[in-house]
């Protein structure tokens, strides 16, 4: 779909809902939000969707946000390769049909919508999210770049991760221009953690396991660990990198646990493997660099399951 393709959906319709996907972090929620400002400036109706609610340390993007009532007219989904990471609170969204517009950046997105707008390339969503918006020609408020800056930043791990391109970074430096606050931005989302978190990162850290000569290393994070440290799981969103900061690791993997047999898997690679490649052994996807999927077990048969696939991708180089 051409940008000016999907703006006119934006002035052809009235009331729309916007969905996010579970386990909301700054891109999916930096999209959803930045555009239900943005349809609002128009004289639009929109509400963003989450199933398992916003996160507090998102609290700058939607401070002010009260949600409206209407029936809606349109339902866009942002950031979501696959209508099973809606969760089970939007639930009605996943059936064939529910969704009328796509826009993401994973290449594994399933194409679910009824139309589909998605680019593998792109660092963030937000950074589709604001190109549309700039070929708009309208001037976006100074919280619509906020909510775009957090999703570009998060994805690109503030500009470090192998994901980021030359126009994340002009895109970045366009909505620094506005009265955004971005260093503290990115203080909230890269510098500030809870005691809490902190004391995870100990125990996690010093449990790591290593396999394949140190080309793999796995940290696990079980519901009850989480549950007794008192934090946030938004708070855990950066952890996924840990794994793989450990030098000579071509593949790290971070095990967390959901429910009772049912455990996240984040994956991060060098650019020596695919990470999208590897989680879709699991039915799952994402980036190159950055993937997940979800295994359903005890926690050692989702080990063995994981490390049985990971000795092939090595063996694969």
């Amino acid at each position: 779909m051409e940008y000016s393709e999907i703006n006119r959906i934006f002035e052809e319709h009235d009331k729309y809902t916007i969905l996010t996907h579970k386990s909301p972090d700054g891109d999916t929620l930096g999209c959803g939000f930045g555009l239900c400002y943005f349809l609002r400036d128009m004289g639009k109706q929109a509400n963003v969707l989450n199933s398992d609610g916003f996160p507090e340390r998102y609290g700058f993007m939607y401070a002010d946000y009260e949600p409206q009532e209407f029936e809606s007219e349109y339902v866009i989904a942002v950031d979501i390769a696959d209508p099973q990471l809606l969760g089970g609170g939007l639930a009605q969204y996943q059936q064939e049909g529910m969704v009328d517009l796509s826009i993401d950046h994973h290449i594994s997105n399933k194409l679910f919508a009824a139309k589909n707008h998605v680019e593998g390339d792109a660092s963030a969503a937000a950074l589709i999210l604001y190109n549309i918006m700039k070929e708009s020609g309208r001037r976006i408020s100074d919280l619509t770049a906020k909510c775009l800056y957090t999703g570009i930043a998060t994805d690109t791990g503030c500009f470090k991760y192998e994901n980021t391109t030359p126009q994340a970074h002009i895109a970045a430096a366009e909505l620094m221009a506005y009265n955004i606050d971005y260093a503290n931005v990115n203080r909230k989302m890269f510098d500030v953690k809870s005691r809490g978190r902190i004391e995870i990162e100990q125990i996690v850290t010093g449990r790591m396991e290593y396999f394949f000569g140190g080309q793999c290393s796995m940290i696990v994070l079980t519901k009850k660990l989480v549950e007794d440290s008192g934090v946030d799981p938004a708070e855990f969103d950066g952890l996924a990198s840990v794994p793989l900061s450990v030098e000579g690791v071509k593949i790290g993997i971070t095990v967390k646990q959901r429910h009772e047999n049912v455990y996240k898997i984040s994956v991060r690679t060098t650019d020596e493997m695919d990470a999208s490649a590897f989680c879709r052994r699991f039915d799952g996807g994402g980036h190159i660099r950055a993937a997940g999927c979800e295994i359903h077990g005890t926690l050692e048969e989702v080990k063995q399951k994981l490390l049985e696939e990971v000795e092939k991708a090595l063996e694969n180089g």
